[in-house]
């Protein structure tokens, strides 16, 4: 998670910094855009690993029936 907030973070600065030099507006921008990317892989890659379930301690459901009617 500290990543995602590094990352948030520079994109932020590189849009601060977009507003102040005109000339690398676009370059900066675009870099802001690859943070933010960097951010939300970083974050998906984070509750992947926090909703995986380990092999040995996967439980084995059976599908749900409906009961029969008698």
């Amino acid at each position: 998670m500290e990543n995602v907030r590094r990352y948030r973070a520079l994109a932020s600065l590189c849009r601060q910094q977009a507003a102040y030099r005109p000339l690398q507006n676009w370059q900066l921008l675009g870099q802001a855009e690859h943070f933010e990317y960097l951010a939300d892989i970083a974050l998906k890659a984070h509750f992947d690993a926090c909703n995986a379930q380990p092999k040995d301690e996967a439980i084995a459901t059976a599908p749900f029936e409906t009961p029969a009617a008698a």
